[in-house]
């Protein structure tokens, strides 16, 4: 199979999906995959949504659930594949494959034999891992495509928004399923009750919009995050892909040049 151009995204969040939009919009051709139950929060802008729904716009760029069998590279849009162990990117190859887990470690390996990997993030180590890294931290050089040792390591801190951190985060109070009394995009203030996990209360922090819930259904263990709360508020888009996740597309974009990996053709 030709994979001139084809790019294998391992992981379909937020910051993969803003990858994703770049990548399509510059002419690659892309395959996302994902678990059976993603926790994307911002769901609104992330392909992952297509998991549970089938079909998802990130952007007006179509992210289609496909069977494993099925699967494969299509111009202008993104196939979303569920498979979180990469066991398809044997069969159907790639150009180059990004990581982008985000588990913040050392990744489990792919099945990416000779293919060129661009890893997302902190875990990786530059010819350990992959052969090149982006930096996600905010604090750092965000978008910085990193050719020797590692990106900046993980604080276990919610980067700052709007002025505020820790606060804007909801995190489940126990195991169990987010049941929410609000939808993303709703304007909360702080204090209000936003919904519950295992009848347990989830409080904001702050006052501002939801930018993101995680799914109903998503299987949630204590202290997995469950919601975003922008301090900003009327003056963010949820629809739109973060500033965060576009700079972090560039430094894939530049990645793959370094790499000489281009559009298809």
């Amino acid at each position: 199979m030709n994979t001139e151009g084809c790019i294998w995204i391992q992981g379909a969040g937020e910051l993969a999906s803003g990858v994703a939009v770049r990548l399509v919009r510059s002419g690659y051709r892309v395959v996302l995959a994902e678990t059976a139950r993603p926790l994307a929060v911002r769901r609104r802008v992330s392909f992952s949504e297509a998991v549970y729904t089938g079909r998802h716009l990130v952007e007006g760029i179509v992210g289609e659930l496909v069977e494993p069998a099925a699967c494969r590279y299509r111009p202008g849009l993104v196939s979303v594949v569920v498979d979180d162990r990469g066991s398809v990117l044997s069969r159907l190859g790639a150009g180059a494959v990004v990581d982008a887990r985000m588990t913040k470690k050392a990744p489990d390996p792919l099945p990416t034999g000779k293919i060129p990997v661009i890893g997302l993030g902190p875990g990786f180590f530059c010819g350990r891992d992959a052969d090149l890294i982006v930096e996600t931290h905010r604090e750092a050089r965000l978008g910085e495509v990193i050719s020797q040792g590692a990106a900046a390591p993980n604080t276990g801190v919610a980067g700052l928004v709007g002025g505020q951190s820790g606060l804007r985060v909801l995190k489940a109070p126990a195991a169990g399923q987010f049941t929410s009394l609000y939808e993303i995009g709703d304007l909360v203030e702080e204090g209000m009750i936003l919904g519950h996990v295992s009848g347990i209360p989830v409080v904001s922090g702050l006052t501002g919009r939801i930018r993101g819930l995680v799914h109903p259904t998503a299987e949630l263990s204590a202290g997995t995050k469950v919601g975003d709360v922008d301090p900003r508020g009327a003056a963010i888009d949820p629809d739109l892909v973060s500033d965060k996740a576009l700079a972090v597309g560039g430094g894939v974009l530049e990645s793959l040049l370094r790499l000489n990996i281009r559009p298809a053709g």
